[in-house]
């Protein structure tokens, strides 16, 4: 397998620690940390396997200049990138409590738009054991990306995060 790069934003907070988590399952040595901000096209290019992996509710969809945040800023960008030779794979933070009704959207947002783009989407995740009412992520009985929530299941990270590597290293190239 390629070694896997890990785009994440913001940078700080539970993002980070995420993206930090999913590197050291991989082995620091397989996997590469990168901060979405001012990535371009040119930076995606060295890497055949990659993993996106932000916020699904926050700061970058609050207030009235989230226009020039870190994803807002990417995903404008992404609408002109060909990435058919790309496998992509994604996880959000969500609050399967307070954004029940909204529960990890962008992971939904940002799968449409890598296969939009031509890239080859892998990690799906079952729904079961999950507690939400909607979610734009879910196809039939998955999420087309990893699901955390540090804010009311945190011990579940690692396990999820476990478990999905383990998948990644298989869908992987």
């Amino acid at each position: 397998m390629n070694k896997v790069a890990i785009f994440y934003g913001p940078e700080g907070g539970s993002t980070e620690k995420a993206a930090k988590i999913v590197a050291k399952e991989f082995g620091d040595e397989n996997a590469i940390l990168i901060p979405v901000k001012g990535v371009t096209d040119m930076d995606l290019e060295p890497y055949s396997n990659i993993i996106f992996g932000g916020p699904t509710v926050g700061t970058h969809t609050w207030g009235s200049d989230h226009q020039n945040q870190d994803w807002d800023l990417f995903l404008a960008r992404l609408t002109k990138m060909e990435l058919n030779d790309k496998t992509c794979a994604i996880f959000g933070l969500g609050d399967h409590v307070g954004y029940a009704h909204h529960f990890v959207d962008d992971i939904g947002v940002m799968a449409q738009r890598l296969e939009d783009a031509g890239a080859r989407l892998v990690g799906s995740v079952m729904v079961e054991g999950y507690s939400f009412e909607q979610s734009q992520a879910q196809r039939g009985d998955v999420f087309v990306g990893l699901p955390l929530d540090e804010d009311f299941e945190p011990e579940k990270t690692q396990g999820r995060i476990a478990n999905w590597v383990l998948q990644l290293q298989k869908e992987f190239k």
